[in-house]
């Protein structure tokens, strides 16, 4: 006789989570820009990313959700070797690898030639989990954190209508909005059809049947609407993640939200990331996720001459540069390619030769719209200089709110565009 054994069911408290749920719980630690860390390794630009440290960002993540106990986390953290063999590590470990299936990461095995290396040379070899198990965070993963951060940040704003970008100029098109004018050779064929009768009318008559000429087609008209071509400028200066408070990631996450609106809803739209700091350099927007700040000063010119650049190459009705910082101009690229610095900012050297490339934006005519994260006078002031040049728009902004005024601005095209 076969016997059935009954028991109390225990559900696991990990299976309502699914490798979103994960990766949005770890989006602080993926795109960390050194806050937690900036003392032990601000020299460091590229530090490593192992499988031990995803694991335990992973066990932090849950205990603050309530997932798992705070004490049984601390005597874990405790006794690591003694949890590396338990079983809510297997579970965590179960986690991650449905993180690498569904695409999210990308796990770099250590090569198991090393470990004979180091027992041949009477060194200890690595264990499993001790082994230097790398993982890298893949587009489809940026692209997710992307489109929850844009819909977090539209989310505390409100409804909002998506759309292309309004200008002041009327065209020809299927939503008709404005009066009809005359047919152009390449306009949108939407015929107005009363008002090409009535033209008709008026040359020849009533009389049937109507003669109609070329002259006499009237078309619709509707709102112009132009494409964008847009460069972000993010401070990666030192002073970016000082004073208590971490002002790059926020920005990193808006730049992801920014980069997922435009793919999705402003296909004719581009965007450009460069970070400014002793020097400049662009950086692709797959790589976002991975730059930190560093030991460095702000050169804001260096940053200005090179959006130009890449806005030069772009043929858009709209070119604008997006800056965000938190600190005065503290340093200059001379002619000789030596880097002048100057850390209490504000130099009169530096100051002027940065306002010069500021005017020369303006007639090249690209608006710069600066979003300040810090409201000392000596920013206020030089940025105050920077609309007055280019006729642009300053906003006082936190990590908090940066992104409802960048993505506000951007939709709703708050700054003047001169036609």
């Amino acid at each position: 006789m076969r016997y059935v054994k009954y028991s109390k069911y225990v559900p696991d408290p990990f299976d309502d989570l699914s490798a979103e749920d994960l990766l949005q719980m770890l989006q602080d630690f993926l795109l960390d820009s050194g806050f937690y860390n900036q003392y032990q390794s601000v020299y460091d630009m590229n530090p490593e990313h192992t499988m031990e440290q995803l694991h335990q960002a992973l066990l932090e993540a849950l205990r603050e959700r309530g997932k798992i106990p705070d004490s049984l986390v601390e005597q874990m953290l405790q006794n690591w070797e003694d949890y590396q063999n338990s079983e809510l590590a297997k579970k965590i470990d179960q986690l991650l690898q449905r993180l690498s299936e569904e695409g999210y990461v990308t796990v770099e095995q250590p090569n198991p030639t090393q470990g004979q290396i180091l027992e041949r040379e009477g060194e200890p070899s690595a264990g499993p989990r001790e082994s230097k198990a790398k993982f890298e965070i893949t587009d489809k993963a940026l692209d997710f954190l992307g489109f929850k951060t844009l819909r977090d940040l539209l989310g505390s704003l409100g409804k909002s209508s998506f759309g292309r970008h309004d200008t002041r100029e009327l065209s020809t098109g299927v939503e008709s909005e404005g009066s009809s004018r005359r047919y152009e050779f390449g306009d949108t064929l939407n015929l107005d059809v009363n008002a090409t009768l009535l033209s008709a009318i008026r040359r020849n008559g009533l009389k049937t049947p109507l003669d109609l000429d070329y002259q006499d087609l009237q078309v619709h008209q509707c709102e112009y609407q132009s494409s964008c071509a847009t460069v972000l400028m993010l401070d990666c200066s030192h002073s970016m993640i000082l004073y208590g408070e971490d002002r790059f990631t926020p920005a990193k996450k808006v730049a992801l939200a920014l980069t997922h609106l435009i793919r999705t809803q402003y296909p004719g739209d581009t965007l450009h990331l460069v970070l400014f700091h002793d020097t400049a350099e662009e950086m692709p927007l797959a790589e976002l996720a991975r730059v930190r700040v560093g030991p460095y000063y702000t050169n804001t010119r260096e940053g200005l001459r090179l959006a130009q650049r890449l806005l030069s190459r772009q043929k858009k009705d709209m070119r604008q540069i997006v800056m965000i910082t938190d600190g005065k101009p503290s340093a200059l690229t001379l002619e000789d390619g030596r880097i002048y610095k100057n850390a209490f900012g504000l130099d009169p050297l530096v100051v002027s030769e940065t306002l010069h490339e500021v005017a020369r934006c303006r007639r090249n005519g690209i608006l710069i719209n600066t979003f300040m994260l810090a409201q000392d006078y000596g920013l206020i002031n030089f940025v105050q200089k920077v609309t007055e040049i280019c006729r642009g728009k300053a906003y006082f902004t936190t990590p908090y709110t940066l992104g409802q005024y960048l993505l506000m601005d951007y939709m709703k095209k708050k700054v003047k565009h001169i036609h």
